[in-house]
């Protein structure tokens, strides 16, 4: 059962007021949370990506070519491990659908705002179809 607005709010302030007090908590709370763990891994992959371009720069400056193409696999599988790690992060945020904080919650309010966009305009399409057919135009 999905909690109240008002119930959210109170519990993200006891969640602060528990984080405040005890510093220990909050580094097992987040480490526990995989949306950290990705992060993580996509800083390394970007790092990875910073190292590949170099050694790119320095297999053309000099005139190494294995060393350029190695730059090029570093950056080509930087990019993949990055890219899978940023999707799994943001599936994970999803999935909990703000059981994991601030960031899921985010976006449930926001898929649930859409999705009543989404039924206002299909009732106005419905009703503008029923006055055609009954011809009010």
């Amino acid at each position: 059962m999905p909690l109240s607005e008002h119930e959210q709010r109170q519990l993200e302030q006891i969640e602060q007021a528990l984080y405040r007090e005890d510093r220990r908590l909050a580094r097992l709370v987040r480490s526990s949370d995989p949306r950290v763990h990705y992060r993580r891994r996509v800083a390394e992959a970007l790092a990875g990506l910073a190292l590949g371009a170099a050694m790119i720069a320095a297999g053309i400056i000099l005139p190494v070519i294995g060393l350029a193409v190695a730059g090029f696999v570093v950056i080509l599988l930087s990019g993949i491990w990055a890219l899978s790690n940023w999707r799994q992060m943001s599936t994970v945020g999803v999935v909990q659908g703000g059981q994991g904080g601030p960031p899921g919650r985010r976006r449930s309010r926001r898929s649930r705002r859409g999705r009543a966009a989404r039924v206002g305009f299909w009732d106005g399409v419905d009703e503008r179809w029923r006055r055609r057919q009954e011809g009010d135009f």
